[in-house]
């Protein structure tokens, strides 16, 4: 059997891994939080927010130049920095076996919330049938299994099973052995169970390429058992689409990878590694689930490499007793916190006490730094309340200031696998942060706003709306009658159809008139062409477009035509909140700039005839956006005036304001970034505010180290 694949997804606050030095947990790597040292007098707010960072967008081009990925935080707990490394409240729920003897004792049932489990959220808690279980044509392109039409499936054979399945179809283990070949993964072995546990077909097959590595440790497979052999690929396609019935389900661990190497298609799979669904888009192992589910002992240590035969009629009766006992049976063994349990026993870290977390069963940082004789290093300044609650495995260094912080870092973050470096600012007021919050609503609304004109008296005003609309949602559209001639002026909802608005038709004639359709020039939107070119330069938008005039079917038209959308990773179809109807614009991600630009020029072709461009949004702004409070009622075009108070707050600021602050520590971290071994994973995060004034989002800024960015001149230097 191929090596289990865990799942990839993190939970974005557990800062840190690297993909280099095995012989540590992680590698270097670091995490920074920004916050405020706050006055007495002053009501606890602490942390800078995503409004501090797209107020002041523009000086921050060294994050997000050197930082490709960003994420929205929910306002912090008082615990944040427990939090970062994944430290919860412990909770004692009952004990947990020390040895995974035989079935799951009855013993570590523990007192859970069924509820939040996620096998329960998935499939309900009553018992479901058979077709309940079978993997969607979505989800078996999320999960990359083969599928027609793609392009990377060309050659691949259907099994030719076209039947209609009901919950009776007749259910067939599959698992399959690979070696590394000169063309990459190629089979050496496939295992077919039939219900009942009988084998049907196991069969040793001769690669077509060069075998580099026969990875005996996990096939059992060595030159000496499959040099006599002739069986190809071609025989065993033959054989299973002789045997399988038209209505046969495949049900495999990681089947994905199994029908990959047997280039073959099949519609009708149940996959138990997303059957036994995990938290974060985790994966089970099988030789776990085969221990706790069914108290069998597979893929032994003892022996060489894993039993294909023995592996698929385990997975078949997993299948089969999730079928027999249903969801809630399954939640009710708690599978997670057994999981993490094991996981600490075999880097020997045995709790001292079996009544463990269960509240929250991921292993934190702390944990598995500990396990393996390695220290978390954290920087912060001695005026900072922050404490991390271990002093054996967490080496913290208090700085008298950011500067020193800085330089401590640099000589440091090298040291150790895991590194958490804090700094903190002067916070702003509450007047001021709210005085903030307000100027970035009406700056969003004034740069999604155009004006349009002029028209003539008689103008069609029913095919002038058709024609704006189309450039995406609008927010409100009236007429401007102080002009010589009428105007419109047109309020959008998203940024990118206000842009496809002036592109398409500043300098067009409309019944003979040359109109001009441009924003609205206030002290907000002077800067606004410079702003519009960044975010389209954004990192987090390349690969990206927008489109507007979708229909409620367009999905499934894209999904149709695989090969003209090469690399499309992600349709985002935007719901009114109201309605829960499809709105007629969306976006597009794709795995380059390239692909996305091909997309682009085919659905705003003649076939297609939608209107679109390179988005401008990424996607957790628009959940920021939507959670700020109701816009201003404030007309486009006039000027803020702030309050003589405010004007004070604001005149202090000159000499320090926040702006050059943003641009100055935006360079010292970059230079700090620039630093660091090429592989190394950091995160900064800005984790918002909380505080008797209101919460404000959070923003987390990820980005990898590469190796050209080491040997270049740097990001921000």
């Amino acid at each position: 059997m191929e090596p289990e694949r865990e799942g990839t997804e993190r939970h974005p606050r557990k800062v840190r891994e690297s993909r280099q030095a095995p012989n540590k947990l992680v590698g270097a790597a670091e995490a920074m939080k920004a916050g405020w040292d706050l006055e007495e007098s002053q009501p606890e707010a602490k942390g800078m927010s995503q409004l501090h960072f797209y107020r002041f967008y523009l000086e921050f081009g060294c994050l997000r130049k050197a930082f490709r990925h960003k994420f929205r935080l929910p306002p912090p707990s008082s615990d944040f920095l427990a939090d970062v490394v994944g430290l919860q409240t412990e909770q004692r729920a009952g004990d947990l076996p020390k040895t995974m003897e035989g079935p799951l004792p009855s013993n570590a049932k523990a007192a859970i919330n069924l509820q939040d489990d996620p096998i329960i959220q998935k499939y309900g808690s009553k018992k479901v049938g058979l077709t309940r279980c079978l993997l969607t044509k979505e989800e078996m392109r999320t999960f990359h299994f083969p599928l027609q039409g793609f392009p990377d499936c060309e050659n691949f054979l259907l099994t030719k099973c076209n039947g209609s399945i009901a919950d009776n179809s007749p259910l067939f283990g599959l698992d399959c052995e690979m070696c590394l070949t000169s063309k990459g993964r190629e089979l050496t072995r496939i295992s077919l169970v039939a219900e009942g546990g009988c084998c049907v077909m196991d069969e040793l097959v001769k690669p077509e390429n060069k075998i580099l590595d026969y990875l005996t440790s996990f096939s059992g497979i060595t030159k000496k058992i499959l040099n006599p052999v002739t069986t190809k690929l071609k025989d065993v396609q033959r054989q299973l689409k002789a045997l399988l019935p038209p209505d046969a389900v495949l049900v495999g661990h990681s089947l994905d990878l199994d029908l990959r190497a047997l280039k073959m298609i099949h519609p009708y799979v149940i996959d138990t590694s997303l059957l036994y669904v995990r938290e974060q888009g985790r994966r089970f192992k099988l030789k776990f689930l085969a221990k706790v589910i069914l108290g069998k002992d597979i893929q032994c240590p003892d022996r060489l490499g894993h039993d294909a035969t023995e592996d698929a009629r385990t997975i078949l009766e997993l299948a089969r007793y999730f079928l027999k006992h249903g969801p809630k049976k399954i939640a009710e063994l708690n599978l997670e916190a057994l999981a993490n349990h094991q996981e600490i026993q075999a880097a020997g870290q045995e709790p001292k006490n079996t009544a463990e977390v269960l509240q929250h069963p991921n292993t934190s940082v702390l944990e598995c730094l500990d396990s393996v004789g390695q220290k978390l290093l954290f920087l912060t300044r001695e005026t900072d309340a922050g404490e991390l609650p271990s002093s054996r495995n967490c080496q913290t260094i208090k700085c008298l200031s950011n500067k020193e912080v800085l330089e401590q870092a640099r000589v440091e973050i090298p040291l150790f696998p895991f590194s958490i470096v804090q700094f903190s600012f002067k916070a702003f007021s509450p007047v001021l942060t709210e005085e903030m919050n307000k100027r970035m609503r009406i700056k969003w609304t004034e740069i999604s706003t155009v004006y349009a004109g002029p028209f003539s008296k008689n103008c069609n005003l029913r095919a002038l709306k058709r024609l704006f609309k189309s450039f995406g949602p609008v927010q409100s559209m009236t007429f401007v009658l102080e002009t010589r001639q009428p105007h419109l002026c047109i309020q959008y909802e998203v940024l990118e159809a206000a842009q496809l608005a002036i592109e398409s038709l500043d300098g067009i004639l409309v019944d003979g008139i040359c109109i001009k359709v441009q924003r609205p020039v206030t002290e907000l939107t002077l800067d606004c062409d410079t702003l519009v070119n960044e975010l389209e330069g954004d990192s987090e938008n390349q690969g990206s477009i927008y489109l507007s005039g979708v229909s409620e079917t367009f999905k499934e038209q894209l999904l149709q035509e695989p090969r003209l959308f090469l690399g499309l990773e992600a349709v985002i179809l935007p719901k009114d909140l109201k309605s829960g109807k499809q709105k007629k614009y969306c976006f597009l991600k794709f795995k380059s700039f390239g692909s996305a630009q091909q997309a682009l020029n085919i659905l705003t072709g003649k076939d297609w005839k939608l209107k679109g461009r390179h988005a401008l949004t990424p996607r957790h702004l628009h959940a920021w956006l939507r959670g700020l409070p109701p816009e201003s009622t404030r007309l486009p075009g006039l000027r803020v005036v702030p309050p003589p108070f405010e004007q004070e707050a604001l005149q202090t600021l000159k000499l320090d304001h926040p702006k050059i602050a943003a641009w100055r520590w935006s360079r010292k971290i970059g230079k700090l970034y620039n630093s660091l071994c090429p592989g190394t994973l950091c995160l900064i995060l800005l984790p918002g505010t909380k505080s008797t004034h209101g919460s404000l989002s959070g923003l987390g800024l990820m980005g990898i180290k590469e190796e050209e960015e080491s040997a270049g001149p740097g990001l921000c230097s």
